[in-house]
């Protein structure tokens, strides 16, 4: 079953309880945090409009974090994307590679909210959506939360004519659906959320080839193996024909 989240930006009121919710109930380290909300302003003075920029990790479908990742740190399970820290290299390829800009490096690892996994597998909600005062935040079964974002952008329309579901086809579609009260682009939210080049390289590159090197080593050793084994039987027959030889000899 795929899971994912409402993030309604037109309910949002910039209370930062999320934020806090996130850091103490995920145990945070002073400095690292999931979600940072940033006010914005859109418009041509005097016609301008406000609001909030609920910045995090948007679990992309098709994650480009997951697809560099060396150790498997990263995966995808649910519709989410977790982080595994234990096994982190700390090599970074996430945080070139994410079009959102969303991993950190903290102690030499790679950061970034995994949905609050075990709140959520133990039957909880996320930390973030318990303290939400003005339900701009859901979780729950992806196909109900994608059915209500659609649902309140009807309702939107009528003060907000641009008003639209943000996530539902980005990236292979987000884990965090997102009602917006605008343009995605005014919301410097990226229409198509494509990975940086370097990320792309490495996909279609660097990792194929990675992959065919260790392949051809595999080969290597074991055609390296095969002619050890013979040249070491080549000599113990060698060594038993000169001890037969001695022993005829002998006789």
């Amino acid at each position: 079953m795929a899971n994912a989240f409402l993030l309604d930006l037109g309910r949002c009121i910039g209370c930062q309880a999320c934020v806090v919710a996130c850091k103490a109930g995920n145990e945070l380290n002073e400095g690292t945090q999931y979600i940072r909300i940033l006010e914005q302003v859109r418009g041509t003075f005097p016609n301008l409009a406000g609001g909030f920029d609920n910045h995090r990790c948007y679990h992309c479908a098709d994650a480009a974090c997951v697809a560099v990742c060396p150790t498997h740190a990263l995966f995808k399970e649910d519709g989410l994307t977790r982080l595994d820290r234990d096994i982190c290299s700390g090599c970074g390829y996430c945080i070139e590679s994410c079009p959102y800009g969303v991993p950190e490096m903290v102690d030499g690892r790679s950061s970034k909210c995994d949905a609050c996994a075990a709140t959520t597998k133990a039957g909880g909600d996320p930390w973030c959506v318990t303290t939400c005062p003005s339900r701009a935040l859901m979780y729950g079964d992806k196909e109900e939360v994608l059915a209500e974002a659609n649902a309140r952008v009807a309702v939107m329309k009528n003060r907000y004519p641009n008003a639209q579901v943000y996530g539902e086809t980005q990236a292979g579609g987000l884990g965090v659906i997102m009602v917006v009260p605008d343009d995605p682009e005014v919301l410097d939210l990226p229409l198509k959320p494509d990975p940086p080049l370097v990320s792309q390289a490495w996909q279609k590159v660097v990792q194929p080839g990675s992959i065919a090197l260790t392949g051809v080593t595999i080969a290597a050793a074991g055609v390296a193996a095969v002619i050890a084994r013979r040249n070491h039987m080549a000599e113990l027959r060698a060594v038993e024909d000169a001890a037969a030889a001695d022993t005829t000899e002998e006789v």
